[in-house]
């Protein structure tokens, strides 16, 4: 791979995936896509350059894919899920007590550890969410991942990542080697393909947003611009949880961390206002006051 190929492919992988690589990744784009060169049957990576500049669109798009990094498990970090189980659902089952509903957005979600970790959460709640109506919407860029997710099969190797054995006797079915996670949780999730890059705002408001482990390979203007989008689809009181290795500060005003709860954020709206007995935020306020 020459220098120019590598510029070309940093530049479009930016363009497409918001993948924002060093100068010094050439290592791992060749590792990524010499597998797919041969599978092509094209001798190298330079060759590859050359057909996707051709105009090469379902090249140009597996290239995407096998560069944007899919790696997950069950309960990922565990302490968002915790932090779910133990705080978010019982304060958002209270919040939301006249509606009965919650919906939950799981961004970047991959091969499905992720979003169905969620809806286990959920299924766990039992008494809690009878009666609720409860949605899980699962997105990511590449088609593949969101493929194998729907089906909900896992290797031997997968669902001894993270998964407890209670869950997985409980929730899944074996057959041979592989796992497969059953159709009521299956269809808690609903998939849809979506670049973060692009507008988002058709999928509506959320309670939650998962946004964990990707945007750490974004420079920090596509973090700053995503953050901001993000907090205009979560409820005034919902939260945003990301990576363990990922945090707002320093990048972004539209988020403040949780007290207590770390791996958790939630919009940095104005302060709230107190009227008679009711506390409301300033969102809430103006409705209120919109419809007298």
């Amino acid at each position: 791979m020459t220098p120019s190929d590598y510029e070309y492919l940093r530049k479009l992988l930016k363009e497409r995936s918001g993948l924002d690589l060093s100068a010094d990744k050439q290592y791992l784009v060749e590792s990524r896509l010499l597998p797919l060169a041969r599978k092509s049957s094209l001798p190298g990576i330079s060759q590859l350059v050359e057909k996707m500049k051709g105009g090469a669109n379902t090249l140009t798009a597996e290239v995407v894919e096998a560069m944007t990094t899919n790696e997950t498990f069950f309960f990922r970090d565990k302490i968002p899920f915790d932090h779910l189980r133990e705080g978010v659902i019982p304060a958002l089952v209270q919040a939301r007590a006249a509606r009965r509903s919650l919906r939950i957005w799981c961004a970047a979600s991959s091969t499905g550890q992720e979003p169905y970790s969620i809806a286990m959460c959920l299924k766990e709640a039992g008494p809690l969410l009878s009666g609720w109506r409860t949605e899980i919407v699962a997105t990511d860029l590449s088609q593949a991942v969101l493929e194998k997710s729907k089906a909900g099969i896992f290797s031997q190797f997968e669902v001894q990542r993270g998964l407890p054995i209670g869950l997985l006797v409980k929730y899944f079915t074996q057959n041979g080697e592989l796992w497969q996670i059953n159709a009521e949780i299956r269809g808690m999730v609903q998939h849809r393909q979506l670049n973060l890059l692009q507008d988002f705002s058709h999928l509506g408001v959320f309670d939650v947003i998962f946004c964990r482990n990707v945007l750490i390979y974004f420079d920090q203007n596509t973090k700053a611009n995503i953050f901001e989008r993000l907090s205009r689809m979560l409820e005034p009181d919902g939260v945003l949880a990301l990576g363990a290795a990922e945090s707002v500060v320093g990048i972004t005003n539209s988020f403040k961390p949780y007290p207590e709860r770390r791996g958790l954020y939630r919009p940095n709206i104005a302060p709230v206002i107190r009227v008679g007995a009711s506390t409301l935020v300033p969102q809430t306020l103006r409705a209120v006051a919109a419809a007298r």
